[in-house]
């Protein structure tokens, strides 16, 4: 393998933490991030902004706020 470099490694970034590369593409920029703290600190960032996404879609919100949304989108479709 070789070291893929920061413009494949920060293109392929989504990609990567999602594990949609194949294998070999998934390795070039996994070695690229074990020597690169740039890199590696982006991918860092993504795991967390992923996490943090997949915890808001589990949460629902309150009864009474969709009600509140509701009815102020009403109003507003009333008014135009």
């Amino acid at each position: 393998m070789s070291d893929c470099g920061c413009d494949k490694a920060k293109a392929e970034l989504e990609e990567y933490l999602h594990n949609e590369l194949r294998g070999d593409e998934a390795a070039d920029i996994r070695e690229h991030m074990q020597n690169c703290v740039d890199c590696s600190g982006e991918h860092k960032v993504g795991l967390v902004l992923t996490e943090a996404v997949k915890r808001a879609c589990r949460d629902t919100a309150p009864e009474e706020l969709r009600v509140v949304v509701m009815e102020r989108i009403r109003a507003i479709q009333i008014t135009h």
